[in-house]
């Protein structure tokens, strides 16, 4: 589903504080299955996934993606090469094939449950009631459906993850990108969150996590380990 050929990312290029972030990743990740990138901090996971699912381009390198289901957006031989598609294709990949799930959460403080969860869809021009009604879906689904009106700031670390999870889903993405998404969990709450990934693996959406979590890489959720260190695969 997505293979990235040489890409490296350099920070401040040219400059005294040049910072190479990512130093010729060559890396195939398979469609439908949970894939973990493995690494000390530092060591490029969450620049990668960043540019993975085009939040940042690459300094050099290609990133290809197949089975792209984005209206308007170009392909070739069945792959979209997001290195070199201009924003207004890259924001539509973003919003219609990836969910993103983040270590800080990033709920917007004063706003409801629902309304965080439904919030990535409102540029989609969808209904709102049928916005609405995936998003109760999702929240019941987390046993979420009896805080829809709280504000998120009330809620635990753990109902806060499972709002980010729900709201990853809103639109139906192909794909699921996690970073370092158990930081703030202990180990209960960290199985419950790999058995959600395992739950929504088996539905058929391709799983990308960044962690260094044993509670992460040691799940029988997880399909394969890519391990990272400074900017490069080194297993």
């Amino acid at each position: 589903m997505i293979s990235v050929a040489d890409v490296r990312k350099v920070f401040n290029a040219g400059k005294a504080n040049e910072y190479i972030a990512l130093d010729g990743i060559q890396l195939d990740i398979e469609k439908g299955r949970v894939t973990v990138i493995k690494g000390p901090s530092g060591s490029g996971k969450t620049t990668l996934l960043s540019v993975i699912g085009c939040m940042a381009r690459p300094t050099s390198g290609r990133i290809r993606l197949s089975g792209v289901p984005v209206e308007g957006v170009p392909t070739d031989a069945g792959y979209v090469e997001t290195t070199s598609l201009p924003e207004r294709f890259l924001t539509q990949i973003r919003r219609k094939t990836f969910g993103f799930i983040f270590q800080q959460y990033n709920l917007v403080a004063g706003m409801t449950v629902l309304e965080n969860v439904m919030l990535p869809a409102y540029p989609t021009g969808e209904p709102y009631s049928t916005v609405r009604g995936r998003a109760e879906d999702f929240l019941k689904m987390f046993g979420l459906h009896g805080r829809l009106e709280a504000k998120v700031e009330w809620l635990s670390g753990g109902e806060s993850q499972r709002v980010s999870i729900a709201r990853a889903l809103i639109n139906n993405p192909a794909a699921i990108i996690a970073d370092e998404p158990t930081a703030h969990l202990d180990t209960k709450l960290s199985s419950e969150f790999m058995d959600m990934m395992g739950t929504l693996n088996r539905e058929g959406r391709t799983i990308i996590i960044a962690s260094h979590d044993p509670a992460v890489c040691e799940s029988s959720v997880i399909h394969r380990v890519v391990e990272m260190r400074d900017g490069r695969v080194v297993r």
